[in-house]
């Protein structure tokens, strides 16, 4: 979607070493991946920005990856999204038009026009990442993550463990979401409540209570069991959610131990803390 972040994967991208095409018309991917196969290692990782602007996408695209795979490569498609507002908070602060806006329309019709236009091609995605609520660092990590080759880590999957407040929305892209707000919220110690979950203190605290350790025993086998399976499948990117009051304290406590758990055996881990900083 217009406006999801793709101008900041496609600068990851290049950071990581890729080269990246821009807004590129789908018809033209074809060609552009037999350049590729004739430069040989000159160009080991391609990237390509589509988007809806040409309004026939779907098709083109579908067409595209086919002779994309007849030619023996193998196309990885990542779907960018967000909600609404927030795509239409983005469009007036940069003060730029979407690409399908008419002159009398408003960014939401144009939306609502990408969305019909796109929605063939999400079904069709390999990656779905939401970013209504993650920043371009929470992006870029996820991204890195998600097309890192994993030969480069020995990993066949890349689990992220993102800790979040339920005050502040619930994930939409996470696979597993598990709530936590059945153990004692630090918040009501005072000491403790300028602290975050990342500190010793508070994770001591957290950690005092049994169910705590139980359940983060408990819920790390089940999530083991899951990895295997998404590795099993193919699945090189994953979201496991885990969600208290304001994202603070219990969350970020136990997505850290669960990454620390779930660590090895193919799976890369990454603890991200959607909303630290935000109370």
């Amino acid at each position: 979607m217009s406006g999801a972040g793709h101008s900041t994967v496609s600068n990851v991208l290049e950071d990581e070493g890729w080269f990246v095409v821009d807004n590129l018309p789908p018809q033209m991917l074809g060609p552009l991946a037999e350049l590729t196969i004739r430069a040989g290692g000159a160009v080991p990782r391609l990237a390509v920005a589509i988007d809806a602007r040409g309004r026939s996408v779907t098709p083109d695209l579908s067409r595209a990856l086919d002779d994309v795979r007849a030619k023996g490569l193998s196309p990885v498609v990542l779907f960018l999204d967000a909600s609404d507002p927030v795509l239409v908070r983005r469009f007036e602060g940069v003060r730029r038009p979407h690409p399908l806006q008419t002159s009398g329309g408003t960014v939401l019709d144009a939306l609502r026009e990408e969305r019909e236009l796109l929605e063939p091609v999400r079904e069709m995605a390999d990656i779905f990442i939401d970013t209504t609520d993650t920043n371009v660092h929470q992006l870029a990590a996820k991204v890195r993550a998600a097309m890192r080759p994993a030969g480069a880590t020995g990993a066949d999957l890349h689990l992220t463990v993102l800790s979040f407040g339920f005050k502040h929305g619930v994930p939409v892209d996470a696979e597993n979401l598990a709530d936590v707000r059945f153990l004692p919220n630090p918040h009501w110690v005072p000491e403790l409540r300028p602290r975050t979950g990342l500190d010793a203190e508070v994770a001591a605290h957290v950690f005092a209570d049994p169910a705590a350790e139980q359940f983060v025993d408990a819920y790390s086998r089940c999530l083991r069991i899951m990895t295997r399976g998404y590795r099993d499948e193919g699945k090189r990117f994953a979201v496991v959610a885990v969600g208290c009051t304001g994202g603070k304290h219990r969350s970020v406590a136990i997505a850290e131990q669960l990454a620390g758990r779930l660590s090895g055996d193919g799976v890369v881990t990454h603890a991200v803390h959607r909303d630290l900083g935000r109370e």
